[in-house]
């Protein structure tokens, strides 16, 4: 036994009492500042930017292990990128996650004190959820360190923060000086719980029965229509056929004027080509104020809107049956009315996906209000463009900047079969709805006075005529400031060296349910702020389920937490049992006898390090590797260049499983056994050389397997001879 050897190899690999010290040395050495890798000389100060920008994880609790998996790829391939010699760049933040964050602290608030946001008033509703914000924005950050991620620390952005304030109101005014964002009472999603507008992406369908009539209004009403919602049909104004359908050819143009249930009403009958002929009886009754379709039928046919039903989903038409009532009770009035008078011509039970808010669970409400809106049809001059197919100065729309970057190919996705879903959304993608009825977040960066309005990044200054500016009392969607997040982060509005040097970005990497919420709302943004692209690659993970390949939430108790998995097995562990045979856009099943499969493998580089170094002599460095020890030396070389070709497609699962075969395998298994005889053989020559290709391969092995695992092999290289840097500066082996 070499005497020299650490007394730490001579135990087990203790990731506990390793890992927090390997951290603080990272963050001490200044290195995931690209600026210092540069003054060090250990980058060129003209070397090819790699840039990430984090995903900010919503300042609403801790991260979960879709949180992990999303750090665990974007940290192998800051540290692969860092090791190749680019100047590597990965800025983290957080998001205020405006309607998250203000529901979950109006939840507490209503549990602890039985007090609402009104009893509290904005100012102290507001003090209180930026205290919440601060405390799980430390949470955060220490889970993001634990799991070993090389973030930029120094250039750390939120979403609500002084600068990106700034930017959001310049993009603001630029849109609605362009005529992009307007106002107009239109019809919305609302959310009756949360008392809030929310955007089409913001919507759960959930699976349910629901029972759906075939009526008519009256006895002499010559249509019978079906609905699963006849507590609306109060508010009908037309019934809307399609022009083929010979069945009702003879009524198209007739007017009729009903009491239904106490309410009256006009309606028309129209044709239009959005009704489904063989659905229902193939009529449709119109209520335009509560109905997205019907908005839009109604719009092409100049009906009236009468709002029937209010934010808090009571009714507001009728007579003491059905005013005040909420909506479910009023349904079941009007059934009843409806059997009482015989016009119930069939009544079935199918399923329906009914419509609730992702973040109160509050049925959702299509409703007509005033609010803010960006038109995304709407054709602007592209001042200055980097686009392929959009050149500076010529005409076209937030859509068309959307379909272009990905249509083509300046934008890949990872998948590529994402691409599809990516396309379909924007094809159906109506004018975003910005305004949020909540106080939390970027408050909208209008100001009234009588009938003037002001749009500014500043308020405007009060004169003496005593009337004064009143700012707008909405908030903006949190998508609005998060689709700024690649170049707000880099100092816009201010043209910043960090603008010049790392943007675009080089990668986005996401789950694909937010490829819409933010994915595309970036590419919106940067497209029309800069004329560029956010970023090159959108890479896409899946799901991250337990082994039974159920979804992990605290209700069901199999959601594990990333520092838990970390005091237990190692962060190293959970890293690499999060990337091990999970393929992107594909969701993975993880348990903790996968992760503690990966704690043995790294007790294993743990013992094959004691076994290099036990038997390693000093003068084997000048050795000359012998015929068959640099064959063995090549093979390993090909399956490090096979790692390299993997991590630059961006196949991390390969990448990783070939790690562990040869380290396992081939390394463990069957090299280090026939060194044991080689090692004893008295003919010096055969001896050094075989001692110096187990301490190169043990070297260059940690070396690719560092991006993985940083951890237990920045552990391991502080100890091998000869090296007196960090692992994390090292340069990646290249045959």
């Amino acid at each position: 036994m070499n005497p020299d050897i650490p007394e730490k190899l001579l135990k087990p690999y203790d990731p506990v009492a390793e890992e927090a010290g390997i951290y603080q040395q990272w963050e001490a050495s200044g290195y995931f500042t690209p600026e210092n890798m540069i003054k060090d000389g250990l980058t060129a100060s003209d070397a090819e930017a790699f840039t990430i920008v984090l995903p900010p994880p919503n300042v609403t609790g801790h991260l979960h292990m879709g949180h992990a998996m999303m750090i665990t790829v974007e940290d192998i391939l800051i540290r692969y990128k860092r090791m190749q010699g680019f100047r590597t760049l990965w800025l983290p933040g957080t998001d205020h996650a405006a309607i998250a964050t203000q529901s979950k602290v109006e939840k507490e608030i209503q549990k602890a004190e039985g007090k609402s946001r009104h009893d509290l008033g904005r100012e102290e509703l507001l003090k209180r959820v930026n205290a919440f914000a601060q405390d799980s924005h430390d949470t955060i950050v220490n889970q993001m360190k634990v799991m070993g991620a090389s973030c930029d620390w120094t250039r750390e952005a939120f979403t609500l923060d002084e600068i990106r304030t700034k930017a959001v109101r310049t993009v603001f005014k630029k849109m609605y000086d362009d005529g992009l964002i307007y106002r107009s009472h239109k019809i919305i999603n609302w959310d009756p719980k949360g008392q809030t507008t929310i955007s089409d992406d913001e919507i759960v369908y959930e699976p349910r029965k629901a029972a759906m009539y075939t009526f008519k209004y009256s006895k002499d009403f010559p249509i019978a229509i079906s609905t699963t919602r006849p507590e609306t049909k109060v508010g009908d104004t037309a019934v809307a056929v399609h022009p083929d359908d010979t069945r009702y050819t003879e009524y198209v143009g007739k007017e009729y004027d009903v009491v239904f249930c106490g309410v009256p009403i006009h309606i028309k009958i129209i044709t239009d080509e959005a009704v489904e002929k063989d659905f229902g009886t193939g009529a449709l009754g119109v209520t335009p104020a509560h109905s997205m379709t019907d908005w839009e039928i109604a719009d092409r046919h100049n009906l009236p809107r009468p709002q029937v039903i209010n934010e808090y989903a009571k009714m507001m038409v009728g007579d003491e049956r059905l005013m005040g009532k909420k909506v479910l009770e009023a349904r079941e009035t009007i059934v009843s009315w409806l059997k009482e008078e015989n016009l119930i011509e069939k009544e079935e039970v199918l399923d329906q996906n009914v419509a609730t808010a992702e973040r109160t669970g509050g049925i959702i409400e299509p409703l007509p209000k005033l609010q803010w809106f960006i038109d995304v049809n709407k054709p602007f001059t592209l001042e200055h463009s980097s686009l392929e197919t959009i050149a500076s100065g010529s005409q076209t729309t937030l859509k068309e900047i959307m379909r272009a970057t990905v249509g083509t190919g300046q934008i890949d996705i990872i998948p590529e079969y994402f691409t599809k879903t990516y396309f379909h959304w924007i094809d159906n993608l109506r004018d975003w709805c910005i305004s949020r009825q909540i106080w939390y977040g970027h408050r909208i960066p209008v100001w009234y006075k009588g009938d003037e309005i002001y749009a500014g990044v500043e308020a405007p200054k009060n004169d003496d005529s005593g009337d004064e500016w009143k700012q707008d009392e909405d908030t903006l969607d949190t998508w609005f400031s998060s689709g700024m997040w690649t170049f707000s982060t880099m100092g816009w509005p201010e043209q910043t060296e960090d603008l010049k040097i790392y943007h675009p970005t080089s990668v986005i990497e996401t789950g694909p349910d937010i490829l819409f919420f933010w994915i595309a709302r970036m590419i919106l943004m940067t497209g029309y702020v800069l004329g560029d692209i956010p970023f090159k690659t959108i890479y896409l993970h899946g799901l991250v389920r337990d082994a039974q390949g159920k979804k992990m939430s605290k209700s069901l108790g199999n959601a594990m937490n990333p520092l838990d998995i970390a005091a237990k097995y190692g962060a190293d562990a959970g890293r690499f049992a999060l990337i091990a045979g999970t393929t992107p856009g594909t969701d993975s099943k993880i348990s903790e006898d996968k992760i503690k499969g990966y704690k043995h493998f790294a007790n294993k580089i743990w013992n094959i390090t004691r076994f290099v170094l036990s038997n390693h002599d000093e003068g084997s460095s000048t050795a000359v590797l012998t015929d068959s020890d640099q064959a063995l030396l090549d093979a390993w070389h090909e399956v490090a260049q096979k790692i390299t070709t993997d991590l630059d497609a961006f196949r991390l699962h390969i990448a990783a499983e070939d790690m562990y075969q040869y380290i396992w395998t081939i390394l463990a298994d069957k090299i280090l056994e026939e060194s044991k005889l080689l090692l004893a053989s008295d003919d010096l020559a055969i001896k050094h050389s075989r001692q110096k290709l187990l301490l190169t391969l043990l070297s260059e092995t940690i070396t690719v397997l560092h991006p993985f695992m940083p951890f237990v092999t920045e552990s391991i290289w502080e100890i091998l001879p000869h090296h007196d840097s960090l692992l994390m500066t090292e340069k990646w082996p290249t045959s």
